[in-house]
Protein backbone atom coordinates (compact mmCIF):
# COMPACT_ATOMS: atom_id res chain seq x y z
CA UNK A 1 0.00 0.00 0.00
CA UNK A 2 1.07 3.59 -0.55
CA UNK A 3 2.27 5.70 2.35
CA UNK A 4 -0.19 8.59 2.73
CA UNK A 5 2.57 10.80 4.10
CA UNK A 6 4.51 10.37 0.83
CA UNK A 7 1.70 10.25 -1.75
CA UNK A 8 -0.93 12.98 -1.68
CA UNK A 9 -4.22 13.25 -3.54
CA UNK A 10 -5.23 16.30 -5.47
CA UNK A 11 -7.82 17.20 -8.09
CA UNK A 12 -7.69 19.80 -10.84
CA UNK A 13 -10.21 22.67 -11.05
CA UNK A 14 -10.64 21.97 -14.77
CA UNK A 15 -13.59 19.67 -13.92
CA UNK A 16 -15.42 22.72 -12.48
CA UNK A 17 -14.28 25.43 -14.90
CA UNK A 18 -12.34 24.82 -18.10
CA UNK A 19 -9.54 27.35 -18.69
CA UNK A 20 -9.36 26.58 -22.43
CA UNK A 21 -13.13 26.86 -22.86
CA UNK A 22 -14.32 29.25 -20.11
CA UNK A 23 -17.94 28.73 -21.17
CA UNK A 24 -17.70 25.26 -19.64
CA UNK A 25 -18.47 25.79 -15.97
CA UNK A 26 -18.58 29.59 -16.15
CA UNK A 27 -21.28 29.45 -13.46
CA UNK A 28 -19.02 27.63 -10.96
CA UNK A 29 -17.18 29.90 -8.54
CA UNK A 30 -13.68 29.45 -7.15
CA UNK A 31 -15.12 28.97 -3.65
CA UNK A 32 -17.57 26.29 -4.79
CA UNK A 33 -14.78 24.49 -6.63
CA UNK A 34 -12.37 24.26 -3.68
CA UNK A 35 -15.16 23.53 -1.19
CA UNK A 36 -16.33 20.58 -3.27
CA UNK A 37 -12.74 19.34 -3.67
CA UNK A 38 -12.46 19.21 0.12
CA UNK A 39 -15.92 17.70 0.48
CA UNK A 40 -14.95 14.89 -1.91
CA UNK A 41 -11.89 14.10 0.24
CA UNK A 42 -9.01 15.70 -1.66
CA UNK A 43 -6.21 17.66 0.01
CA UNK A 44 -4.58 19.22 -3.05
CA UNK A 45 -5.39 21.23 -6.14
CA UNK A 46 -3.73 22.57 -9.23
CA UNK A 47 -4.40 26.21 -10.16
CA UNK A 48 -7.23 27.44 -12.38
CA UNK A 49 -7.98 30.84 -13.94
CA UNK A 50 -10.51 31.72 -11.24
CA UNK A 51 -7.99 31.26 -8.43
CA UNK A 52 -6.87 34.51 -6.77
CA UNK A 53 -3.44 35.66 -7.98
CA UNK A 54 -2.63 37.11 -4.55
CA UNK A 55 -0.96 34.28 -2.61
CA UNK A 56 -2.19 35.55 0.78
CA UNK A 57 -5.83 35.52 -0.34
CA UNK A 58 -5.42 32.17 -2.06
CA UNK A 59 -3.66 30.59 0.95
CA UNK A 60 -6.38 31.74 3.33
CA UNK A 61 -9.17 30.28 1.17
CA UNK A 62 -7.31 26.97 0.75
CA UNK A 63 -6.23 26.70 4.40
CA UNK A 64 -9.85 26.99 5.51
CA UNK A 65 -10.56 23.85 3.51
CA UNK A 66 -7.37 21.90 4.24
CA UNK A 67 -6.13 22.11 0.66
CA UNK A 68 -2.67 22.90 -0.67
CA UNK A 69 -1.39 23.65 -4.17
CA UNK A 70 0.22 20.68 -5.93
CA UNK A 71 1.37 22.54 -9.05
CA UNK A 72 0.15 24.60 -11.99
CA UNK A 73 0.41 24.43 -15.75
CA UNK A 74 3.04 26.55 -17.53
CA UNK A 75 3.00 27.10 -21.31
CA UNK A 76 6.51 27.23 -22.76
CA UNK A 77 7.24 28.57 -26.26
CA UNK A 78 10.82 27.37 -26.54
CA UNK A 79 10.50 26.22 -30.17
CA UNK A 80 8.86 29.38 -31.53
CA UNK A 81 9.85 32.41 -29.41
CA UNK A 82 13.07 33.84 -27.97
CA UNK A 83 14.11 31.97 -24.80
CA UNK A 84 14.05 35.16 -22.72
CA UNK A 85 10.26 35.46 -23.13
CA UNK A 86 9.64 31.98 -21.71
CA UNK A 87 12.27 32.53 -19.01
CA UNK A 88 10.68 35.74 -17.75
CA UNK A 89 7.19 34.20 -17.58
CA UNK A 90 8.57 31.04 -15.98
CA UNK A 91 10.31 32.89 -13.14
CA UNK A 92 7.03 34.64 -12.20
CA UNK A 93 5.19 31.33 -12.34
CA UNK A 94 7.89 29.56 -10.31
CA UNK A 95 7.90 32.24 -7.61
CA UNK A 96 4.10 32.11 -7.28
CA UNK A 97 4.15 28.31 -6.90
CA UNK A 98 7.07 28.48 -4.48
CA UNK A 99 5.09 30.85 -2.24
CA UNK A 100 2.20 28.39 -2.38
CA UNK A 101 4.46 25.54 -1.23
CA UNK A 102 4.46 23.56 -4.48
CA UNK A 103 7.47 21.37 -5.28
CA UNK A 104 6.94 20.73 -9.00
CA UNK A 105 6.20 22.94 -12.00
CA UNK A 106 4.19 21.43 -14.86
CA UNK A 107 5.65 22.55 -18.20
CA UNK A 108 4.24 21.85 -21.67
CA UNK A 109 5.67 23.17 -24.93
CA UNK A 110 3.01 25.14 -26.80
CA UNK A 111 5.04 26.06 -29.87
CA UNK A 112 2.98 24.85 -32.88
CA UNK A 113 0.43 23.28 -30.50
CA UNK A 114 -3.07 22.61 -31.85
CA UNK A 115 -4.61 21.66 -28.49
CA UNK A 116 -6.43 25.01 -28.21
CA UNK A 117 -7.77 25.08 -31.77
CA UNK A 118 -11.46 24.26 -31.97
CA UNK A 119 -11.60 23.06 -35.59
CA UNK A 120 -8.21 21.38 -36.16
CA UNK A 121 -8.34 17.54 -36.08
CA UNK A 122 -6.16 16.38 -33.18
CA UNK A 123 -4.93 13.20 -34.87
CA UNK A 124 -4.39 14.51 -38.39
CA UNK A 125 -2.68 17.81 -37.71
CA UNK A 126 -0.40 17.06 -34.76
CA UNK A 127 2.79 19.16 -34.95
CA UNK A 128 6.17 17.52 -35.56
CA UNK A 129 9.32 19.33 -34.43
CA UNK A 130 12.38 19.81 -36.64
CA UNK A 131 15.77 18.75 -35.25
CA UNK A 132 16.54 22.43 -34.59
CA UNK A 133 13.31 22.79 -32.61
CA UNK A 134 14.07 19.65 -30.59
CA UNK A 135 17.43 21.16 -29.69
CA UNK A 136 15.81 24.45 -28.62
CA UNK A 137 13.23 22.56 -26.57
CA UNK A 138 15.73 20.30 -24.81
CA UNK A 139 18.24 23.05 -23.98
CA UNK A 140 15.47 25.47 -22.97
CA UNK A 141 13.88 22.92 -20.63
CA UNK A 142 17.24 22.29 -18.99
CA UNK A 143 17.57 26.03 -18.35
CA UNK A 144 14.08 26.08 -16.81
CA UNK A 145 15.10 23.06 -14.74
CA UNK A 146 18.06 25.05 -13.36
CA UNK A 147 15.77 27.97 -12.51
CA UNK A 148 13.42 25.56 -10.70
CA UNK A 149 16.34 24.10 -8.74
CA UNK A 150 17.16 27.57 -7.39
CA UNK A 151 14.01 27.16 -5.29
CA UNK A 152 14.50 23.43 -4.70
CA UNK A 153 11.72 22.69 -7.20
CA UNK A 154 11.51 20.38 -10.22
CA UNK A 155 10.27 20.84 -13.78
CA UNK A 156 7.94 17.99 -14.78
CA UNK A 157 7.28 17.83 -18.51
CA UNK A 158 3.66 17.23 -19.56
CA UNK A 159 3.35 15.15 -22.76
CA UNK A 160 0.06 16.29 -24.27
CA UNK A 161 -2.34 15.60 -27.14
CA UNK A 162 -1.98 18.02 -30.04
CA UNK A 163 1.61 19.00 -29.20
CA UNK A 164 5.09 18.07 -30.40
CA UNK A 165 5.65 15.75 -27.42
CA UNK A 166 2.76 13.29 -27.43
CA UNK A 167 3.85 9.87 -28.66
CA UNK A 168 6.13 7.25 -27.08
CA UNK A 169 8.82 8.05 -29.64
CA UNK A 170 8.64 11.76 -28.82
CA UNK A 171 8.70 11.18 -25.05
CA UNK A 172 11.72 8.89 -25.52
CA UNK A 173 13.48 11.53 -27.60
CA UNK A 174 12.86 14.29 -25.04
CA UNK A 175 14.03 12.11 -22.17
CA UNK A 176 17.17 11.10 -24.07
CA UNK A 177 17.99 14.69 -25.03
CA UNK A 178 17.61 16.18 -21.54
CA UNK A 179 19.54 15.87 -18.27
CA UNK A 180 17.67 13.53 -15.92
CA UNK A 181 18.53 15.79 -12.97
CA UNK A 182 17.02 18.88 -14.59
CA UNK A 183 14.01 17.67 -16.59
CA UNK A 184 11.55 15.19 -15.08
CA UNK A 185 8.38 13.65 -16.48
CA UNK A 186 4.74 14.09 -15.66
CA UNK A 187 2.89 10.80 -16.23
CA UNK A 188 -0.62 11.35 -17.60
CA UNK A 189 -2.69 8.17 -18.03
CA UNK A 190 -5.35 9.88 -20.14
CA UNK A 191 -3.12 11.57 -22.70
CA UNK A 192 -1.08 8.41 -23.27
CA UNK A 193 -4.18 6.27 -23.80
CA UNK A 194 -5.83 8.94 -25.99
CA UNK A 195 -2.72 9.03 -28.20
CA UNK A 196 -2.65 5.23 -28.52
CA UNK A 197 0.46 4.71 -26.38
CA UNK A 198 0.97 2.04 -23.71
CA UNK A 199 0.96 3.80 -20.30
CA UNK A 200 2.40 0.76 -18.53
CA UNK A 201 5.38 0.64 -20.87
CA UNK A 202 6.13 4.38 -20.40
CA UNK A 203 5.73 4.08 -16.64
CA UNK A 204 8.10 1.11 -16.37
CA UNK A 205 10.71 2.87 -18.49
CA UNK A 206 10.66 6.25 -16.71
CA UNK A 207 9.28 5.54 -13.24
CA UNK A 208 12.41 6.92 -11.54
CA UNK A 209 12.07 10.15 -13.50
CA UNK A 210 8.33 10.60 -12.94
CA UNK A 211 7.68 13.18 -10.22
CA UNK A 212 4.02 14.06 -10.86
CA UNK A 213 1.02 11.96 -11.91
CA UNK A 214 -2.22 13.01 -13.61
CA UNK A 215 -4.99 10.44 -13.29
CA UNK A 216 -7.69 10.49 -15.92
CA UNK A 217 -9.61 7.82 -17.78
CA UNK A 218 -10.79 7.57 -21.40
CA UNK A 219 -14.24 6.74 -22.75
CA UNK A 220 -13.54 4.27 -25.57
CA UNK A 221 -16.69 5.08 -27.57
CA UNK A 222 -15.88 8.80 -27.56
CA UNK A 223 -12.26 8.12 -28.56
CA UNK A 224 -13.56 6.17 -31.57
CA UNK A 225 -15.83 9.09 -32.48
CA UNK A 226 -12.90 11.54 -32.25
CA UNK A 227 -10.94 9.44 -34.74
CA UNK A 228 -13.88 8.68 -37.06
CA UNK A 229 -15.17 12.24 -37.18
CA UNK A 230 -11.74 13.91 -37.13
CA UNK A 231 -12.53 16.00 -34.05
CA UNK A 232 -10.20 18.53 -32.46
CA UNK A 233 -8.84 18.18 -28.92
CA UNK A 234 -11.34 20.71 -27.55
CA UNK A 235 -14.24 19.01 -29.35
CA UNK A 236 -13.09 15.71 -27.88
CA UNK A 237 -13.18 17.21 -24.37
CA UNK A 238 -16.68 18.60 -24.97
CA UNK A 239 -17.82 15.18 -26.18
CA UNK A 240 -16.50 13.61 -22.95
CA UNK A 241 -13.40 11.72 -24.09
CA UNK A 242 -11.96 12.16 -20.59
CA UNK A 243 -13.48 10.93 -17.34
CA UNK A 244 -12.32 10.10 -13.83
CA UNK A 245 -10.32 6.93 -12.99
CA UNK A 246 -12.48 3.82 -12.91
CA UNK A 247 -15.11 5.23 -15.27
CA UNK A 248 -13.44 4.38 -18.60
CA UNK A 249 -11.24 1.93 -20.49
CA UNK A 250 -7.93 2.20 -18.53
CA UNK A 251 -6.82 -0.54 -16.17
CA UNK A 252 -5.20 1.41 -13.34
CA UNK A 253 -4.24 -1.54 -11.14
CA UNK A 254 -0.93 -2.41 -12.87
CA UNK A 255 -0.04 1.30 -12.98
CA UNK A 256 -0.61 1.76 -9.25
CA UNK A 257 1.38 -1.43 -8.64
CA UNK A 258 4.44 -0.14 -10.55
CA UNK A 259 4.28 3.23 -8.76
CA UNK A 260 3.95 1.51 -5.39
CA UNK A 261 6.79 -0.97 -6.01
CA UNK A 262 9.07 1.90 -7.03
CA UNK A 263 8.11 3.91 -3.93
CA UNK A 264 6.68 6.86 -5.87
CA UNK A 265 6.49 10.05 -3.81
CA UNK A 266 4.49 13.10 -4.84
CA UNK A 267 1.01 13.94 -6.01
CA UNK A 268 -1.70 11.94 -7.71
CA UNK A 269 -3.88 14.59 -9.33
CA UNK A 270 -7.26 13.64 -10.78
CA UNK A 271 -7.52 15.76 -13.90
CA UNK A 272 -10.56 14.78 -15.93
CA UNK A 273 -11.80 17.74 -17.91
CA UNK A 274 -15.45 17.31 -18.85
CA UNK A 275 -18.41 19.60 -19.44
CA UNK A 276 -19.65 20.17 -15.86
CA UNK A 277 -23.20 20.54 -17.18
CA UNK A 278 -23.00 16.88 -18.31
CA UNK A 279 -20.71 15.53 -15.57
CA UNK A 280 -21.42 17.04 -12.15
CA UNK A 281 -17.95 17.90 -10.78
CA UNK A 282 -18.69 16.96 -7.15
CA UNK A 283 -20.31 13.67 -8.14
CA UNK A 284 -17.35 12.73 -10.33
CA UNK A 285 -14.82 13.89 -7.73
CA UNK A 286 -16.44 11.57 -5.16
CA UNK A 287 -16.48 8.74 -7.70
CA UNK A 288 -12.74 9.25 -8.33
CA UNK A 289 -11.94 9.47 -4.64
CA UNK A 290 -13.76 6.19 -3.89
CA UNK A 291 -12.02 4.40 -6.75
CA UNK A 292 -8.54 5.57 -5.67
CA UNK A 293 -9.24 4.53 -2.07
CA UNK A 294 -10.38 1.11 -3.23
CA UNK A 295 -7.36 0.52 -5.48
CA UNK A 296 -4.55 2.16 -3.47
CA UNK A 297 -5.70 2.35 0.13
CA UNK A 298 -5.01 6.09 0.12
Amino acid sequence: MFDSSKVKLGIAPIAWTNDDMPELGSENTFEQCISEMALAGFTGSEVGNKYPKDTKILKKALDLRGISIASAWFSAFLTTKPFEETKEAFIKHRDFLYEMGAKVIVVAEQGHSIQGMMDVPVFDKKPVFTEEEWEKLARGLEELGKLALEKDMKVVYHHHMGTGVQTTEEIDKLMEMTNENLVYLLFDTGHLTFSGENPEEILKKYVKRIKHVHLKDIRQDVLKKVKDEKLSFLQAVKEGVFTVPGDGMINFEPLFKILEENKYEGWFVVEAEQDPAKANPLEYAIKARKYIKEKTGL
